[in-house]
């Protein structure tokens, strides 16, 4: 903590939330020209967790914690993906007693403790002045709380899932876009090969890009999405009619997990939740696969169609960021500085109409962001729309506040 008056500012950077490619790129733009702009910078490690985990001793053992970033560490992770700080789900204002630091237990004994006061005691005695958190709208949901506690917040978007409000685009969308549809095609060989159904579940939660984009990209013909329930007859009948035309007999649809069949509820693998109150989403893909095969009897003279059932989950975050990934962080982390050193706190980096910028991060709660099913989705085919281009930006349905 020595000689922080002879430097401009301290900033903290930490990644919350899932992993995505794109993170390492976002913190190496921060870090390189806060460095060359005279500010020191601190690597906080696994998102908020590492914020409330510190122990206030100099002669404490933090390393697990937080460490200072240099031009050397940021320039060499950037090539990689996922993020080198390490992430997690903690909520800060959401703690449980099971979960509290031990230099914490005496004083919060609720099931459910917010521990803000200690959140913002550690940043003060590592003598940060600015965060700025990268991640979805759960982590920047708590940069928003620390904003709204006075201190100085800048945030940065990032989940392939692409649903933070405010914004086009997120850090990690486009390379899940890629290996999603990297990995359908390569799914077309044991598919076609067996002459079969390939059930491909996909991340998104509660919004339907992962699923939309791909297939509107061609990696699949029917796509199934978290903001129109759907009738798994009707799909069946649609399948075994793509089948049909296909010359090699196959066909594909991609499922959202947080997709939601007629009459039923939407499908958990379990029933914790983290401290976003979020409980883990999955399983539809194995529940629609099953009825497929029980009802393509009906629609392929009484012969039932094998199904190969893949969920692509980790593997369409995992790798190096793409090109997009690369460039839109290193520019989201650019514009972050700049709020920094223009004393612009409570923002979000945000892309819009193809053009960066920044919004208040108010927007962070301004509602959901998910698929506009009436323009975008054809709900009686189950897949996107084909006249929808012109004007559009470039990931067509992921716009949002255009205007």
């Amino acid at each position: 903590m020595a000689n922080i008056n002879k430097i401009k500012g301290v900033i903290g950077i930490l990644t919350g939330g899932g992993d995505v490619p794109g993170l390492n790129p976002a913190i190496r733009g921060v870090a390189i020209r806060a460095i060359r702009e005279g500010y020191k910078v601190i690597g906080i490690r696994r998102g908020w967790g590492g914020l409330i985990d510190i122990v206030r001793d100099e002669n404490a053992d933090n390393s697990k914690n937080f460490f200072e970033l240099t031009e050397e560490v940021v320039t060499k992770a950037a090539r990689t993906g996922g993020t080198f700080l390490h992430s997690s789900r903690t909520n800060p204002s959401k703690v449980s007693k099971e979960d509290m630091p031990p230099q914490y237990k005496d004083k919060y004994t609720d099931d459910i403790n917010d521990i803000t006061e200690e959140a913002l005691k550690n940043l003060d005695w590592l003598g940060i002045d600015t965060m700025i958190p990268i991640g979805g709208d759960d982590t920047l949901s708590y940069g928003l709380r620390l904003h709204q506690e006075g201190f100085n917040v800048v945030a940065i978007p990032k989940t392939m899932d692409n649903d933070v409000p405010g914004t086009d685009y997120c850090i990690g969308f486009s390379t899940c876009i890629s290996r999603t549809i990297q990995l359908a095609n390569e799914l077309r060989t044991p598919t076609g090969s067996h002459e079969r159904f390939c059930v491909m579940e996909v991340f998104g939660r509660y919004a339907g890009f992962t699923a939309m984009l791909p297939t509107l990209a061609g990696a699949s013909h029917r796509c199934i999405i978290p903001e129109h329930k759907f009738n798994v007859e009707q799909l069946t009948e649609l399948l075994v009619e793509d089948r049909k035309k296909n010359p090699s007999n196959y066909s594909m649809v991609m499922i959202s997990e947080g997709a939601m069949i007629e009459g039923e509820d939407m499908v958990f693998e379990g029933s914790e939740a983290d401290a976003f109150g979020h409980k883990k989403l999955g399983g539809i893909g194995d529940i629609v696969s099953d009825r497929l095969k029980t009802l393509s009897k009906k629609y392929n003279n009484g012969r039932s169609i094998g199904v190969i059932n893949q969920k692509l989950g980790y593997t369409t975050r995992c790798g190096n960021p793409d090109a997009i990934d690369s460039i839109a962080p290193m520019a989201f982390g650019n514009i972050a500085l700049d709020l920094v050193l223009r004393k612009e706190f409570g923002r979000l980096v945000v892309l819009n109409n193809g053009k960066y910028g920044n919004r208040s991060i108010d927007v962070i709660e301004s509602g959901s962001k998910t698929v506009d099913v009436e323009k975008y989705y054809n709900t009686e085919r189950y897949r996107p729309y084909y006249n929808i281009f012109e004007d559009q930006p470039l990931f067509i349905m992921a716009s949002q506040l255009a205007k």
